[in-house]
């Protein structure tokens, strides 16, 4: 018996460690919560979207998630407002796009401080 309530001890402390660190598996209702949002995600997008621009829209998500992630935010924002007449086809998609590329992109700019040092070739005091 006291190796029973030992073993329950360890995996409700395991539990508590899990849910401390952000681990997904330690809480089944938020695993869950995640997984109904991410399918309804992907039905909002499938009706939104024609085949290309969904093969477009998994590619980049392969290389750029977090740019993919902000198109799919905005292809949704869109779709709950009633912003879409129709399905977005390939050429459309890369519009919307270049629209986010633009709103998220970054500007940088370099500065030259030219400092005067000086230079001893032009007295030469031998």
């Amino acid at each position: 018996m006291a190796d029973e309530e030992l073993e329950a001890l360890r995996q409700r402390r395991l539990g508590e460690i899990r849910a401390e660190h952000g681990d997904p598996s330690a809480d089944p209702s938020q695993q869950e919560a995640k997984q109904r949002e991410a399918e309804i995600r992907n039905t909002i997008l499938a009706q939104v979207l024609d085949q290309a621009a969904r093969a477009r829209l998994s590619n980049l998500a392969l290389v750029k998630p977090d740019k993919a992630k902000a198109v799919e935010n905005y292809l949704i924002q869109m779709a709950r407002f009633g912003q879409l007449a129709g399905k977005v086809s390939e050429p459309g998609l890369i519009e919307i796009l270049e629209k986010v590329s633009q709103q998220t992109e970054k500007k940088t700019t370099v500065k030259f401080n030219r400092r005067k040092v000086l230079d001893s070739d032009e007295e030469d005091d031998y």
